[in-house]
């Protein structure tokens, strides 16, 4: 099989939770643990952080939840949709089906593609700031306070309904809170721990 599906199949493995010796890998994906090991490498790179537990029952353990999507919109796909009638009382339906389908697909043939970009690097530093363990400073525009700076220690990122979230613990709110990726108006990862 090629890397890029091997690396897939690595992700579907672990996305379960639990541990895989670096063999069983190896095994399973019909490859030398030195080339599971380098999709571990490449994977960390592109910001999926796998934990490796040391020891003679140490392995890889995937601690956060992935989303591959299995389908991308097209072009094509989007002015079919623009394409169709609806009467009146369905058109706020046919809206919200539209913008749902925009926000889990990776292909936007409009301008919200530096949405989904900006969305992307905000995935990329928060998975990051958790596998890291490192407190992060955000500007989050709140819907009852506007626009807050806020320092948070990641914890999960997770796909709700509309688009990406953040579980984390607030300094500000002294609390746990989920932060949307869509109200993130800037982002920073700090040096220091939590």
């Amino acid at each position: 099989m090629s890397k890029i599906t091997n690396v897939f199949l690595l992700l579907q493995y672990l996305e379960n939770g639990r541990k895989y010796s670096i063999s069983e890998l190896a095994e399973k994906l019909e490859v030398s643990e030195r080339m599971v090991r380098f999709y571990k490498d490449e994977l960390e790179k592109a910001g999926i952080y796998i934990d490796t537990i040391m020891g003679p029952y140490g392995g890889y353990v995937l601690n956060q939840r992935i989303s591959l999507p299995s389908k991308r919109i097209t072009k094509e796909d989007y002015e079919f949709l623009h394409s169709l009638k609806v009467s009146s009382e369905q058109q706020e339906a046919k809206d919200n089906l539209t913008q749902k389908l925009l926000s889990i697909c990776l292909e936007y043939p409009h301008e919200t593609v530096e949405v989904e970009d900006q969305e992307k690097g905000t995935y990329n530093l928060l998975a990051r700031a958790i596998k890291e363990k490192r407190k992060v400073k955000i500007i989050y525009t709140s819907l009852t306070n506007g626009n807050q700076e806020r320092v948070i220690h990641p914890l999960n990122l997770f796909f709700y309904e509309d688009g990406w979230s953040c579980s984390a613990f607030c300094e500000l709110k002294s609390d746990l809170r989920n932060f949307k990726f869509k109200r993130i108006q800037s982002i920073e990862l700090l040096e220091e721990k939590f």
